[in-house]
């Protein structure tokens, strides 16, 4: 519908929103409003998630259609095969991976085959609903137990009804079934792969079904089946219990979670969920041609499944997939053993854009809990170097193996020995995520996480140390080192550049801040004068130019030192100091040669993880950030669950919402260096309503229209000084408190705001003698969501057909 209204002063063309339907219709005016009010941003928190509700306008009948569901502990992925099928996941049934079961209700097929077929993954409860034929089911995981609740309504209260619970041939389960319960057990070693653990680990799915007349048996060697009546209400409650198992009492185990899960409603479950809510960074967008609103939508998901695959002890995803909500049975493409640091790191970063710095603690327990074992792999592979080198691709218990049973192959990582391979001397992972232990520590100021972890930012700092050696000019290199993926065994890769730049401060910094001076600390301290500058080329010229040279004004960021080495991946290792390393931004002395590497990167769009979007925000590229979104979203969200697929792979991979999360914050706003930038890198015909957190948890709060600031407000958590930098160039700026008291703050010859915060306390900004009058107040909010979306060939959700 296209419609013309009035912005204030300002005429404006705006499409809105209806599935991504266009009609001409007219519309009064509206006045422009602000979200501000009573010295807080406003925001209508349920309509605003529910804009993100994913719409099935037809049943789900594929596996590849299914909708994820968790409680971060326990997966689900559900689709309407049979009726309805569930399949259940948890990360700790390693080494494989291998699936608790599937639970199936045929006497469903009433509910999928009518005509008024609906259904909705409704994000703000945490809950797949279904309707049809006077039939509702709404599925769900229960947050303080780890079972899954099928909730049914409506279905004939004579008819009887069965429900099954199934593993497939291959698997070895003990069947069990008791007067209530129907249990699938089983358990097997950690033996068969290289580096294995040799501890026991297995799956447990105990079922019971909250109705009448209920009978439960063996059904084969696979699964249990239980028949029974509803009530007489017409209503039945499917539960199963998926918790943790390494052996035991199966059925007692079992029975006693389902015992806790009776008593428990849905209610319980959704304040979970509505607190969750309430507490992220919300972002409302829109755009004239919708691709705004299809973003926030990708965003809104990627939070949603961080929440329900991140409250365990490592994370739930590896590889980049979504393993909790899998629908595709024990199959997995990547050694499901192992964790792929690449893959993760985009999931840290948006998490602490979006407010939700807790939900890294899994990341960090995985390199963390697994110190000592990574520091034996080190000494053992990498000629009794101290310190760790932590493998890019890791085994849950530290070892450097990475197993694909189907390419029938095992790569080694971090290892001196043996032939190059795609991470063997990959010696530049441990430093990252020593940065990301600091930047966890800087957005929540949690001086305890910091003294826990700064073994590890120590020990990863102390490896590179020890690896690096000096040229006959005094200058550290490496080699043979990797430049991750893309070339093997090269001369100073841009990653250990970037690593040995970034991490070397930090450390000092981190030391200083805990009070603890220590050799390594003295030896980063004195290597920061001996760093080496990033290798510089002209496109398409495979040799480094010279110092003399490295003002052209054509020069990029090469891999390494070794600018013609073989390439093995599809990566853009030139940008890597732009993001994650923050050493370049959108201003600075080595700005152009960042703009020209982007602009010359050499794989663009060239995987779902493609860190493309958020390098360009990071440069202060807002059109090339929003290009990058669109063309990594059509090559690769293929699911409607709005979750992509890599290289044709059957899975369900995260790893591109989490781009997509964290190249708009970072569009919106960015905090590094000590500076928080407002508006670096948004396009301009985005309007956008929302929150952004930054460092120390302050909230950064925003109204945008056409590229203009409207509504700015900063939440502060700590008393300090906050240095912004001015979002209106050259103007001296106000600062109102939430008591009204106006404080005039002038830009320093920078352009710097340097903003005084109390705890606790809210501001507004605004551009000096700007009048609130002509912008009545209005809280941020939404229409929840009625249909699927689309963008160009993608959607999410189903249309009918």
């Amino acid at each position: 519908m296209i419609k013309r209204k009035t912005l204030g002063t300002i005429a404006v063309t705006v499409i809105s929103l209806c599935g991504f339907c266009q009609e001409k219709e007219p519309q009064t005016a509206e006045p422009l409003t602000s979200a501000w009010n009573d010295g807080r941003f406003q925001v209508d928190v349920p309509s605003v998630v529910g804009r993100s509700d994913i719409i099935l306008q037809r049943p789900n009948s594929d596996r590849k259609e299914a909708m994820p569901l968790g409680n971060g502990r326990l997966g689900l992925g559900v689709w309407s095969q049979d009726g309805y099928t569930a399949q259940v996941n948890r990360e700790d049934t390693w080494p494989l991976r291998l699936s608790p079961g599937q639970v199936s209700i045929p006497g469903l097929k009433k509910l999928i085959e009518a005509s008024d077929y609906s259904g909705r993954l409704n994000l703000y409860n945490g809950e797949f609903e279904q309707h049809g034929g006077g039939i509702t089911a709404t599925t769900y995981v229960d947050e303080s137990v780890d079972v899954m609740v099928v909730e049914v309504k409506g279905v004939d209260a004579n008819q009887p009804q069965t429900a099954e619970l199934k593993l497939w041939p291959g698997r070895n389960p003990t069947v069990t079934a008791s007067d209530q319960t129907g249990v699938l057990a089983e358990t097997w070693w950690d033996t068969n792969e290289l580096g294995a653990s040799g501890l026991t680990f297995g799956s447990l799915s105990g079922m019971r079904i909250d109705a009448r007349e209920v009978h439960v048996s063996p059904d084969g060697p696979f699964a249990v089946k239980i028949t029974f009546r509803p009530k007489s209400d017409g209503t039945f409650r499917v539960m199963v219990a998926v918790p943790e198992w390494r052996g035991g009492d199966a059925l007692g185990t079992a029975s006693a979670l389902l015992d806790k899960a009776l008593s428990l409603t849905a209610e319980d479950h959704r304040n979970w969920w509505h607190s969750f809510w309430a507490s992220a960074a919300l972002l409302k967008l829109s755009s004239p041609d919708h691709h705004a609103e299809y973003f926030e939508n990708l965003r809104m998901i990627d939070l949603f499944t961080t929440a329900a695959e991140s409250r365990d002890r490592f994370p739930g995803s590896q590889a980049g997939v979504g393993d909790l909500f899998s629908s595709f049975g024990d199959s997995h493409q990547w050694g499901p053993s192992a964790y792929w640091h690449w893959n993760l790191r985009m999931q840290v970063s948006a998490n602490l854009g979006a407010g939700l710095a807790q939900f890294n603690e899994p990341y960090f327990n995985l390199y963390n809990d697994n110190m000592d074992a990574i520091a034996h792999w080190t000494h053992e592979h990498m000629n009794g170097l101290p310190g760790v080198c932590v493998p890019e691709t890791m085994r849950f218990n530290g070892a450097g193996y990475e197993t694909e049973t189907w390419l029938k192959f095992t790569g080694i990582n971090c290892t001196a020995y043996g032939r190059p391979y795609y991470n063997a001397r990959t010696i530049s992972t441990g430093a990252e995520i020593a940065l990301w232990v600091w930047q966890q520590y800087l957005y929540t100021d949690d001086l305890s996480f910091l003294e826990s972890h700064y073994p590890l930012m120590r020990n990863a700092a102390q490896f590179m140390l020890a690896y690096a050696h000096k040229d006959s000019n005094g200058t550290l290199y490496t080699y043979p080192s990797n430049a991750h993926e893309s070339n093997w065994d090269v001369r100073n890769p841009t990653t250990d550049i970037a690593a040995m730049h970034a991490l070397f401060p930090v450390l000092i910094q981190a030391a200083a801040t805990l009070g603890v001076e220590d050799e390594t600390v003295k030896a980063a301290r004195e290597a920061l004068s001996s760093l080496p500058d990033f290798p510089l080329v002209v496109p398409g010229e495979n040799k480094l130019l010279l110092k003399s040279d490295r003002n052209d004004s054509k020069a990029v960021i090469a891999n390494s030192y070794t600018p013609n080495a073989i390439v093995h991946n599809e990566e853009n290792l030139g940008l890597e100091p732009v993001w994650p390393y923050s050493l370049i931004g959108d201003n600075g002395p080595l700005h152009a040669i960042g703009v020209n590497t982007y602009m010359h990167r050499p794989n663009k769009s060239a995987a779902d993880w493609s860190f493309d979007p958020v390098q360009a925000a990071r440069l202060g590229l807002g059109d090339e950030m929003k290009s990058a979104l669109e063309a990594i979203t059509e090559r690769y969200q293929l699911y409607p669950c709005g979750l992509a697929q890599l290289y044709g792979l059957p899975e369900f991979y995260v790893e591109q919402v989490g781009v997509v999360a964290d190249a708009l914050q970072n569009g919106l706003v960015q905090d590094y260096g000590g500076l928080v930038r407002i508006l670096p890198a948004w396009p301009r015909d985005w309007d956008a309503d929302g929150t952004v957190v930054v460092r120390h948890g302050n909230r950064i709060h925003l109204q945008i229209r056409q590229g203009k600031v409207f509504t700015l407000g900063v939440e502060a958590v700590k008393a300090a000084d906050i240095k912004i930098r001015d979002p209106w160039p050259g103007q001296i700026v106000d600062m109102i408190s939430e008591d009204g008291t106006t404080t005039a703050v002038t830009p320093n010859a920078d352009g710097i705001l340097v903003c005084k915060s109390q705890a606790g306390r809210s501001y507004r900004l605004r551009s000096n003698g700007e009048s609130d009058a002509h912008a009545p107040y209005a809280s941020v909010s939404g229409k929840v969501s009625s249909s699927p979306k689309r963008l160009g060939t993608r959607t999410i959700g189903l249309s009918a057909k």
